[in-house]
C-alpha cells in the first residue's frame, strides 16, 4: 500500500502582480524581515510558488524570501497571447530581479525552475549569491513519455473535455511523488489548470517547453560563477536521480549531492522540513 501523507494547509499570501517583459504579468510573493538576506525560489511545471509554501515560511524566520508565479502558472495570468517557453522566462527572472531590486541573491530552483535560473545568470548576466538545484531540468534527458506525448499533440489534449483533462493532469501530478500525496494537496496542485483558461494554459506550457532551450545551457555549465549544491529525490521518477551526479560534475568547484531519501520528483511538498533543514543548512554556509 501506497503511505499517503497528509499535509497541512500552507498557503501563501495574496499575491502582487508585477509587470514583465513580453508584455506578460506574473504574480509574486515576499515573506520575511526586510534585513534578511534574500533568498528566492523559483518552481518548476506543472506546479507553482504554492510548492514552497511550507518552505517558504521555515526560511523566512531568517531571511527574506521572494518568490514568483512564472507567467502562465498558478495565479499569475494565463493569456494565450504570451510565450512561456525557458527563454522568455528566464529573461522575465532577470528583470524580476532588478524589479525587486535584488543584485546578488541565493537563488533556489526547482524543475524547469532550474534551467530558468540557471539560463538568467548564464545568458542574462544574473549574478547570485548561491544556487541550490532541486530536482533540476537541464541535462538531457527530460520530460517523461507522456510530456513528450502533449507536446506532439497539443491540440488534441486542450480539445479533452472538462472531467477526462482533470482526471488526467491529477494523475499526472500525483504520479510526480509515487502517488504519496493527499488527495487536498493534488487539488490545490491541480486547481490552476482546471477550466476552459487553465486547460489550455496546461498543454500550451508543455508544447512551448524543449531541451532546445536546456542544451545552450548545458554547454555553458562550467562557466557558472556562483557556489551550488544539488538536491535529489532518491525515488524521482521522472528525473532519474543518476543525473544529479552528472550535473555536479558539469558543474566547476567541488558541487555536493543532498539526497531526499523516500522522496519523488515534487520534494519540497513531500518532505517539506528536510528541504528547509538542507537549505538552512547551505544557506548559513554561503553568507
Amino acid at each position: 500500500m501506497v503511505d499517503v501523507r497528509p499535509e497541512p494547509v500552507i498557503d501563501l499570501p495574496e499575491p502582487v502582480l508585477v509587470d514583465l517583459p513580453g508584455p506578460a504579468r506574473a504574480a509574486t510573493y515576499v515573506l520575511g524581515p526586510d534585513d534578511g538576506d534574500a533568498v528566492v525560489l523559483c518552481h518548476g511545471t506543472p506546479w507553482s510558488a504554492r510548492v514552497w509554501a511550507p518552505v517558504a515560511y521555515a526560511l523566512s524566520r531568517t531571511y527574506r524570501v521572494f518568490l514568483w508565479d512564472m507567467p502562465g502558472y498558478g495565479a499569475s495570468p494565463q493569456d494565450a497571447a504570451v510565450p512561456v517557453d525557458l527563454v522568455a522566462q528566464r529573461e522575465r527572472f532577470a528583470a524580476l530581479l532588478r524589479h525587486w531590486s535584488l543584485e546578488r541573491p541565493h537563488v533556489v530552483a526547482h524543475d524547469v525552475g532550474g534551467a530558468v535560473a540557471l539560463g538568467a545568470h548564464l545568458f542574462e548576466g544574473v549574478d547570485v549569491a548561491s544556487l541550490f538545484l532541486l530536482d533540476v531540468v537541464t541535462l538531457d534527458p527530460w520530460g517523461s513519455p507522456f510530456f513528450r506525448l502533449v507536446a506532439e499533440h497539443e491540440q488534441v489534449f486542450a480539445a479533452l473535455p472538462d472531467a477526462l483533462h482533470t482526471a488526467l493532469v491529477r494523475e499526472y501530478i500525483a504520479g510526480a511523488a509515487n502517488g504519496r500525496l493527499d488527495a487536498a494537496t493534488v487539488d490545490r496542485l491541480v486547481g490552476p489548470w482546471t477550466g476552459d483558461a487553465g486547460r489550455a494554459a496546461f498543454y500550451r506550457q508543455i508544447a512551448q517547453l524543449s531541451p532546445e532551450h536546456t542544451r545552450p545551457i548545458v554547454r555553458r555549465l562550467e562557466q557558472v560563477r556562483c557556489p551550488v549544491r544539488v538536491g535529489w529525490g532518491t525515488d524521482d521518477p521522472w528525473i532519474p536521480a543518476e543525473q544529479a551526479e552528472r550535473l555536479r560534475d558539469a558543474l566547476p568547484g567541488e558541487a555536493e549531492v543532498v539526497r531526499f531519501g523516500g522522496s519523488g520528483h515534487l520534494v519540497p511538498v513531500e518532505d517539506a522540513d528536510a528541504v528547509a533543514g538542507a537549505l538552512h543548512a547551505w544557506l548559513a554556509g554561503s553568507r
